[in-house]
């Protein structure tokens, strides 16, 4: 289907902007995505254009080709998100493509060049992006090689957008790249992402904080080659707590993991084994703390693993909090 035989309209922020006739070219604006809506026989179709102008070029190229995505209903609303050139750290999640954030979902489809780490983010992933961008997996490169692509193509006027697993918070390695693009004067923006721990307790149908048995969580890792944890950080003394406890990049060194926290554990405490959460292949078993390690090497699971301990992991809780009831009072549910 071409555009040139049709009649177009691009709706932007709920209001007509500009009409099209048959054949004439359409253009976006930097960074902007918009909706297409297109009339064919009485019958109207939306799709998505998406289109960045290079940096010192108004001339720009029309977007010619489209098969529609979905019928509209009566109402039609725009996509126009505006960008300006920057790199744009964005949390992936942990591999599902659903629980993108819209703010990422729209940066994707607005990017003129994504750096993606291929080993923890899945191919899937990269279904928003548009049809102009350039995609690049950073798994075998180093920092010394990302950088440098991500400083020319902001200063070529691009947006750029660095894909990371899970949310950028929490063991993403975005701090001495957001210090290398600081010394360059590139702008950056971080996105945040829903992180492993989040997506393996919704899985489970688990709240981590229950009233009166936890609440608090500990995010922790085990010490590796490429970074190691702080003495005063190390797992005996979170296991102390007691709290639940999300335990990040110890596959390799379970058996070592699970005897520090049997320290001050429970063995019969649970532990949900989260593997490669959110893919395709998405495994989770949830067995006492005295058989983590055991499950672990059966399974073979020595990378993208999650350990989440917790009390709260327990099915058969009695447990109630006073937020809703009816002796609570509150600035919202004052006494009567």
């Amino acid at each position: 289907m071409k555009i040139k035989d049709l009649d177009v309209v691009i709706i932007t922020e709920g209001r007509i902007t500009k009409n099209f006739e048959a054949g004439e070219p359409i253009y976006l604006q930097p960074g902007q995505v918009g909706t297409v809506v297109m009339e064919i026989d009485d019958q109207t179709f939306e799709v998505e254009a998406w289109y960045s102008l290079r940096h010192g070029n108004r001339t720009g190229r029309s977007i010619t080709d489209f098969s529609p995505k979905s019928h509209t209903c009566k109402s039609m609303t725009a996509t126009r998100q505006s960008f300006s050139p920057a790199v744009y750290f964005v949390g992936a999640g942990p591999g599902d493509p659903d629980l993108l954030t819209i703010k990422g979902q729209k940066l994707l489809q607005a990017a003129d060049l994504v750096l993606y780490a291929d080993s923890l983010v899945p191919k899937q992933m990269l279904a928003e992006v548009g049809p102009q961008t350039e995609c690049i997996a950073t798994g075998s490169k180093t920092l010394e090689t990302i950088v440098p692509l991500m400083i020319t193509a902001v200063r070529q006027g691009k947006i750029v957008v660095r894909l990371h697993s899970g949310d950028l918070t929490l063991y993403s390695a975005i701090h001495e790249q957001m210090q290398a693009l600081g010394e360059a004067d590139i702008p950056f923006v971080c996105v945040p992402g829903i992180s492993a721990f989040q997506a393996a307790a919704a899985i489970l149908n688990c709240e981590l904080t229950v009233p009166d048995l936890v609440q608090t969580i500990v995010l922790t890792r085990i010490s590796g080659a490429a970074s190691a944890v702080p003495e005063r950080e190390e797992l005996a003394s979170l296991a102390y707590h007691q709290a639940s406890l999300g335990l990040y990049l110890a596959a390799r060194h379970v058996e070592k993991a699970q005897k520090q926290l049997l320290e001050h554990y429970p063995a019969d405490t649970p532990v949900a084994v989260c593997f490669r959460v959110g893919w395709p292949d998405e495994k989770i078993w949830l067995v006492p703390l005295g058989e983590m390690a055991a499950l672990s090497l059966r399974e073979n699971l020595i990378r993208t693993t999650l350990y989440l301990i917790s009390p709260a992991l327990k099915t058969d809780l009695p447990r109630r909090s006073r937020l809703y009831h009816p002796d609570h009072s509150h600035i919202f549910r004052p006494k009567r």
